[in-house]
Parts: structure tokens; C-alpha cells; sequence
């Protein structure tokens, strides 16, 4: 998807799982949400899903990663 930059799956424990996905616009998401709604229904997978998810969007505040320094 366009603007895509990241994507997280966390496991909670007890069959909860939690998601995270990085994109450089709020509009690139609100897309992004689009389309993954549309496969869902369209793929009848509904079911699958014991809660209906839960959309949060927000900007990043803080971001951290490790670089590697070779010699």
C-alpha cells in the first residue's frame, strides 16, 4: 500500500492479539483500514473474528531502532 512503513502483531495470551501498522499519512491508514475491511467481508471471514476490531490512529511520537556498527 502506498505510504505503508511498518506492521507489528502482538500476542497477547488468552487468544487476544494486538496490531500495529505504520504509515506516512493518516490518509495512506484510512485506506489501508479501507481495504482490509473490504477483504475481510469479501473473504467471509467475520467469523474468524471474536471481536470486532477496535481502530485507533494516532501520530508517533517517539521511535527508536538498533543500528548495527561493524568495524
Amino acid at each position: 500500500m502506498p505510504g505503508f512503513s511498518g506492521y507489528y502483531l502482538i500476542e497477547a495470551g488468552n487468544g487476544v492479539f494486538s496490531s500495529v501498522s505504520v504509515f506516512d499519512t493518516e490518509a495512506h491508514a484510512g485506506e489501508s483500514t479501507r481495504v482490509a475491511s473490504t477483504w475481510v467481508r469479501e473473504e467471509n471471514l467475520q467469523t474468524a473474528l471474536t471481536n470486532p476490531p477496535k481502530i485507533t490512529s494516532g501520530k508517533v511520537v517517539v521511535h527508536e531502532t538498533r543500528e548495527f556498527v561493524t568495524a
